[in-house]
């Protein structure tokens, strides 16, 4: 069987959507602590910025792919969030970017918003396996590339990674046969 990267890449543009959102369907409901933060990711040589949240169990909730790091970048993740998400969480915690305040303030959300430059680490953190997927591919080819890639991406992390740190081997083993099973179940739906 011989199979050439164009294959693989016409593959993951057909069906990695669908197989995106069948994953996104079996994950539980995340918790109502979100950390927010942006990262910059050079495209074709321009700065982009790349604004997640996740939740405060590492579960990547929602990312924007945005030219400028403002406001309405800000606003647009906030809304997408909330819309996505279908609820407002009870805490938000970000890094000390004033735009972020100007988000919250502008919808009104009455929510605790924890600014502090240390307490985003999980945030910070979660960035790495994005950094390490932007290096092999040798950086992103368009924002909407990105966007596609991150969004399977996204949902592959979700479905797989486990704090091994905190769990015994017998069930680590476990709950990766139970993420084969939702796997699977995912690319057979699509």
């Amino acid at each position: 069987l011989d199979i050439s990267y164009e294959t693989v890449r016409r593959w993951f543009l057909k069906f990695g959507g669908p197989i995106a959102r069948n994953l996104r369907k079996t994950r539980p409901t995340p918790s109502d602590y979100w950390h927010l933060d942006e990262m910059v990711i050079v495209i074709r040589g321009k700065r982009h910025w790349l604004w997640r949240a996740i939740d405060n169990e590492g579960e990547v909730l929602d990312f924007l792919v945005q030219p400028k790091r403002n406001a309405r970048a800000a606003l647009k993740l906030i809304r997408k969030l909330l819309k996505k998400q279908g609820w407002s969480p009870t805490r938000i915690v970000t890094d000390k970017l004033k735009s972020y305040h100007v988000a919250i303030r502008t919808l009104g959300l009455t929510v605790e918003h924890i600014d502090n430059k240390r307490a985003n680490n999980r945030a910070e953190n979660s960035h790495q396996p994005v950094r390490r997927r932007e290096r092999k591919m040798q950086k992103f080819k368009s924002p909407g590339s990105a966007q596609k890639f991150l969004n399977i991406q996204s949902a592959t992390y979700n479905t797989f990674y486990f704090q091994r740190h905190l769990l015994t081997r017998t069930s680590f083993k476990l709950y990766r046969s139970e993420a084969f099973e939702v796997w699977e179940c995912a690319s057979t739906a699509a």
